[in-house]
């Protein structure tokens, strides 16, 4: 969780790890707002969103490998298995998988 201070328009202007007088809002980190101010801070990296879209990627295709029996889930390395489930459960709570489109490939 991060604290906030938004500005008038209700744009996020600061940001910080713990609560004091100029960050009384808690915000999720996962909140796109949070995520737009942390990018708008660290300016832009092409080479970390083709990363991002790439990784989504592989696991579209981890996944499609499993569900067409080419692997099983469990002869991967467990760390693989426990990253894997995590961002699983991550992207099903955000609605589900795409396999190979939608937004990601613009």
């Amino acid at each position: 969780m991060v604290f906030v201070k938004r500005d008038a328009e209700g744009h996020i202007v600061s940001a910080s790890l713990t609560q004091d007088a100029a960050h009384p809002e808690l915000a999720d980190a996962s909140d796109p707002a949070v995520a737009g101010f942390a990018r708008a801070l660290m300016g832009e990296d092409p080479l970390a969103d083709s990363d991002m879209r790439l990784v989504r990627v592989l696991e579209d295709v981890i996944d499609l490998l499993i569900s067409r029996d080419v692997i099983r889930f469990t002869d991967l390395p467990q760390a693989a298995q426990s990253k894997l489930m995590e961002r699983r459960s991550m992207r099903q709570s955000r609605g589900g998988l795409d396999l190979l489109g939608g937004d990601d490939f613009v």
